[in-house]
């Protein structure tokens, strides 16, 4: 009981005395505070830009699905210098032959889909919209990638077999070919050809993995293959992949492969000539990035950090200064040399994490009026807002210690002698 109350006294004098130093030496302590401000402001406002584009793009490769393979011709990630190019370039697309043998061999696979893209002019009138993402897929799409419809519905298995004229398109597409006309029923020309709109996907905005759907039109692969050839190299066709309930990736990987192998009658000892991807390989590759930034992040704002340190240590040498005689005074009382110490080492940590404080309040009106102004959502969260309090603590700590530990050294009776 004892302890504590006298852990409030403590606490309440530092907190006195840093406001009055505040109050009485407003410019001093102002510049001082300045590089602490700017190191927080510098270092959290890295990891809040990069935390919400980290967000995005990981809720953009989520949606890609984590249970879902991908059988293509190109791997995500390439095999080295050691591996020449030349060898995927002769590697033949997947087909839609092959997709229905998956279908029919794949006892892992909950659902099997095949998709084929490219970019075309859409059109609807005097309306167009040029380079539209043109996604030619089979019925079992919506399987593996759920798709988020604002209005409409999903193509039937007999529009998707018959290859009928029908689409999905994303809410770009309906902005600026139909404005203020309800799309559904409407018909806008692809490949020069009418085709009626039944479903609109919902509105993504900007994302940073470039997975939008949002200039996106979704076609029944057996009207597309009409006007493209699907096994051309620049279409990038892809079998989608989805695994049964409690079947791994690596279950489903190998029963793909044997079935692949089987369906190209790749003889024992020749290697695949086909890549199966999986997001965890772009994940990978970008927690290999976002690491750098960070240290990037702390390198930015550690220089500033230092000066406010510096600032903070200054601070302190003077509030020791005057207050010599007060500080001999409290010694003749009876303080004890680590009630000194504690006393000076609070007022310091005080000080800093004001100047904190002042750098993540800046960072959150920033963060308003960017999520404001912008299509990008920023979000200033608790984990950095905790570490920007953490680091300004630790500096006020650290800068601190030296003129609180000659403080507590000081010898009474030379310190109540002192006069300013």
């Amino acid at each position: 009981m004892k302890q504590s109350i006298i852990f409030l006294r403590l606490l309440r004098e530092s907190y006195a005395f840093a406001l009055t130093a505040i109050m009485v030496n407003k410019v001093r302590t102002i510049l001082s505070l300045l590089g602490i401000t700017i190191g927080i402001f510098s270092i959290i406002s890295v990891f809040t830009v990069f935390d919400s584009i980290e967000r995005n793009i990981r809720e953009s490769i989520s949606s890609l699905g984590s249970n879902v393979l991908y059988v293509q011709k190109w791997p995500w990630a390439m095999g080295g210098n050691d591996y020449p190019w030349w060898k995927y370039m002769r590697r033949p697309e997947p087909t839609t032959a092959e997709l229905n043998e998956l279908e029919r061999r794949s006892q892992a696979a909950g659902a099997v889909a095949y998709m084929v893209a490219t970019s075309r002019s859409v059109k609807r009138g005097n309306a167009s919209v040029d380079n539209a993402s043109i996604i030619g897929v089979s019925q079992d799409y919506s399987q593996v990638t759920p798709l988020d419809l604002s209005q409409g519905r999903y193509f039937t298995p007999i529009e998707s077999a018959g290859g009928r004229p029908v689409a999905l398109v994303g809410s770009d597409i309906v902005k600026n070919l139909f404005e203020n006309t309800p799309p559904i029923g409407q018909r806008m020309k692809v490949f020069g050809q009418n085709v009626e709109i039944i479903g609109v996907l919902k509105k993504e905005g900007e994302i940073n993995f470039g997975n939008s759907s949002d200039d996106q039109v979704l076609l029944p692969v057996n009207f597309v293959r009409n006007f493209i050839d699907l096994k051309s190299d620049n279409l990038g066709a892809a079998l989608m992949v989805k695994a049964r309930p409690h079947i791994s990736n690596d279950e489903l990987r190998d029963e793909l492969t044997g079935i692949m192998r089987s369906v190209r009658k790749l003889k024992p000892g020749i290697e695949d000539d086909f890549a199966i991807n999986e997001t965890s390989i772009i994940s990978q590759g970008f927690d290999s990035v976002f690491r750098i930034v960070a240290i990037v992040g702390w390198i930015i704002g550690g220089f500033s950090l230092l000066v406010g340190g510096f600032g903070i240590a200054n601070i302190m040498f003077v509030s020791v200064k005057e207050r010599t005689a007060q500080i001999g005074i409290q010694k003749a009382m009876g303080a004890k040399n680590y009630f000194i110490l504690q006393q000076f080492l609070f007022e310091a940590v005080f000080l800093s994490i004001i100047g904190g404080v002042i750098g993540l309040f800046i960072i959150w009106l920033i963060t308003l009026a960017i999520s404001a102004l912008f299509d990008m959502e920023l979000i200033l969260t608790l984990g950095n807002i905790a570490l920007g309090v953490s680091v300004s603590a630790v500096i006020g700590l650290v800068s601190g210690f030296l003129p609180a530990w000659n403080a507590s050294r000081l010898d009474p009776v030379e310190a109540m002698r002192t006069t300013f």
